[in-house]
């Protein structure tokens, strides 16, 4: 009952909005309220000849028609280019009820050249317990096409080996939900962080009127990603708590700093307390190129000797215009973007210089390559 006039307490208090604050409901999620992946196994028919003509296709073609009351003789090998194998997976929200529908995506699975113009029997989506908890069946929508020639030349636009079915599955089962089996409700941070954890549950007692100092606590941090909080155990009463509790706003810990490389694509993440200590950088290149020419030697037309072949070697030594360029103490992120973009230094050859300064014990943050 004290939990519930905690809530009416909070509907009356008002506080002006932090910058930079975010919701509970932005960096946070209850534990038990999860979605469920489903994946299954059918045909597409109706393909305009871009079918597959494979094993499993044949297999799975027989099994349908089985299932249907017709039978195929062993040695009869039946013509399906208009029918192809598919993988259709779908995701499902929590709190979902049988008879509710859910969007699905359609991928083939064999040599199928396109699925546009199919249409999906009726394919049953399967949880990581193997039950089933929803029924997919339509026509699909496909982005891609595909075109292909008599010599073999094709085209192909966006992925039309790929479809999506809006509402294309029908719900059957309900997946049970943790939200109602305790006295507490369990917050689990997007990004894991001892400060964050503990400025979240400080928050949380003081909007709803707790005292830790007198032993009156609702919301215990418990470790770096999670933060307990005592919730009414009446349903209504529940939903409501966890409504307003969520559009709490408070003020995180910052990051810790980091610096990120994708070496693939050349790109560098930076972040806003990365700094550096003294350190005086050169970075170049030397470049160095060998060509080999072939010369032939003729004696004179009247004198005695013999043809000679003579290899030239060309060496050519090319070494960059290198600077070298100095850090102070407490580099911020600005100063050095700008002493690195006053040298013209190319991504890569900033890659090499925050590994250098890495290694060099220079470099204050974590260097993270992806």
């Amino acid at each position: 009952m004290k939990l519930l006039l905690f809530i009416l307490m909070v509907s009356s208090i008002i506080i002006a909005p932090v910058g930079q604050a975010q919701r509970i409901k932005d960096l946070a999620s209850v534990q038990g309220v999860r979605s469920n992946q489903l994946v299954g196994y059918g045909l597409v028919v109706g393909l305009p000849g871009t079918g597959e003509q494979s094993p499993f296709t044949e297999q799975s073609f027989r099994t349908m028609l089985s299932n249907f009351g017709i039978s195929l003789d062993s040695n009869l090998k039946p013509k399906i280019k208009n029918v192809a194998a598919v993988a259709v997976h779908a995701e499902l929200p929590p709190f979902l009820k049988p008879g509710q529908t859910i969007d699905v995506t359609v991928s083939s699975v064999g040599e199928a050249a396109s699925l546009r113009g199919g249409t999906l029997l009726q394919t049953f989506l399967k949880g990581l317990d193997g039950k089933v908890y929803a029924v997919a069946q339509g026509s699909m929508v496909v982005s891609g096409f595909g075109a292909e020639g008599a010599d073999g030349s094709k085209i192909v636009a966006n992925t039309p080996t790929v479809g999506r079915i809006a509402n294309g599955a029908l719900i059957e089962r309900a997946v049970p939900s943790g939200f109602m089996q305790n006295d507490f409700l369990t917050l689990n941070l997007n990004s894991p962080d001892f400060s964050t954890a503990k400025i979240l549950a400080d928050t949380i007692n003081q909007r709803l009127g707790a005292d830790p100092d007198k032993g009156y606590v609702i919301a215990t941090p418990i470790d770096a990603a999670s933060v307990r909080v005592s919730a009414p155990r009446d349903v209504g009463q529940r939903v409501g708590f966890l409504a307003t509790l969520e559009n709490f706003e408070f003020m995180p810990a910052k990051a810790p700093a980091r610096v990120v490389i994708n070496s693939r694509t050349g790109t560098i993440v930076i972040g806003q307390d990365v700094r550096l200590l003294p350190a005086a950088i050169t970075h170049g290149g030397l470049t160095v190129t060998i060509s080999e020419n072939q010369q032939v030697t003729q004696p004179n037309p009247l004198g005695q000797g013999d043809t000679v072949v003579t290899d030239q070697s060309i060496i050519d030594v090319n070494l960059d215009d290198t600077r070298m360029f100095k850090f102070d103490p407490g580099v911020t992120l600005d100063q050095l973007v700008r002493a690195v973009n006053e040298v013209g230094a190319a991504p890569g050859d900033l890659m090499a210089i925050l590994e250098a300064l890495s290694e060099a014990g220079a470099l204050q943050g974590e260097l993270v390559v992806i």
